[in-house]
């Protein structure tokens, strides 16, 4: 792994792919945490964020923050905010889905994920700046991945917060494309958007921070042009990654278990609203894509059949 150096007062938690990485921010009068994880991995959040506290002696955390609201980035938000009764922070535009807790327009129901209920507190505007620890934090909009999905950017150290619209090796799945929406051109304008930023350091959602964005966005590019030449790719590699999600929570599953997931089989309607949509965009019966979905995922090399099980394999 390529080493970084970060400036004071920021500590980056990697976490994998179930939780999202957490990035800890500290300074006189404010303590930060942007992005809180998994709900499954909650308590080794709080560990996590607990114990950066106990090394710097710092009282409690002012605010969570969050990029978006998909549900590895803030599963951990009720335990941090009912632990040290701190504010949550989240991208503007889903204030009325939180206000009324709307797992639909929260991508949770649609995406067959958890999330535990939280409050908001403040709101992050694109275009207005932040207080993150002891720096300020420009908040820029960042659609594609998730159309209300933030970025944030601090100028004197050249550092931005990219969530999941840029990794060291691509982005996270365009899920609006799968349900009939505009994705690919917000996920190139966001890119745009990044180009035009002096950046010497990139803190993903996912893996380690990494220094060489010119790179990084030349493989974006190519990973957008490759889906958007063929839309289908887009739906195909969008189930496989959910169904690699639940397995990454659930370790090992019976086959008729995860069948059961991707489709109920007493009314045979998917139970997963994003893999319906995928099978409709790939032609597929409810049938053929319960048999073609756990296959994909093997022959990929993303999971193995162990027996009646199928097991996650890393």
């Amino acid at each position: 792994m390529t080493a970084y150096s970060l400036p004071p007062g920021i500590t980056v938690f990697e976490r994998g792919w179930l939780s999202a990485n957490n990035i800890f921010h500290f300074g006189e009068g404010d303590v930060s945490v942007v992005d809180t994880g998994y709900w499954a991995h909650q308590h080794l959040t709080l560990e996590l964020i607990r114990n950066a506290m106990e090394k710097h002696h710092l009282p409690t955390v002012n605010k969570v923050v969050n990029t978006h609201l998909h549900s590895d980035h803030c599963g951990g938000n009720q335990l941090l905010a009912k632990t040290f009764d701190c504010q949550v922070w989240i991208p503007a535009a889903e204030a009325p889905a939180v206000q009324d807790w709307n797992e639909g327009l929260l991508s949770y129901q649609n995406l067959g994920q958890e999330c535990p209920r939280f409050n908001h507190h403040g709101l992050l505007i694109p275009g207005e700046e932040i207080q993150l620890g002891r720096y300020q934090w420009r908040i820029l909009a960042a659609p594609g991945h998730d159309p209300h999905s933030v970025m944030l950017y601090q100028e004197q150290n050249r550092i931005l917060i990219s969530a999941d619209a840029l990794w060291e090796e691509g982005f996270g799945v365009i899920f609006p494309e799968l349900w009939g929406e505009a994705g690919f051109e917000e996920v190139s304008q966001t890119l745009d958007l990044i180009e035009s930023l002096s950046i010497d350091l990139v803190i993903p959602g996912h893996g380690a921070p990494f220094e060489d964005v010119v790179k990084a966005v030349a493989i974006a590019r190519s990973r957008l042009d490759y889906l958007a030449s063929d839309p289908d790719r887009n739906a195909r590699h969008g189930a496989k990654v959910l169904l690699k999600y639940k397995l990454l929570e659930w370790h090992q599953r019976e086959m008729d278990f995860v069948n059961n997931w991707i489709m109920s089989i007493n009314n045979l309607i998917m139970s997963t609203p994003a893999l319906m949509s995928a099978a409709k965009q790939l032609n597929m019966g409810a049938d053929e894509f319960v048999s073609w979905l756990p296959q994909a995922l093997i022959k990929s090399g993303a999971a193995r059949l162990d027996g009646q099980y199928l097991v996650d394999k890393a």
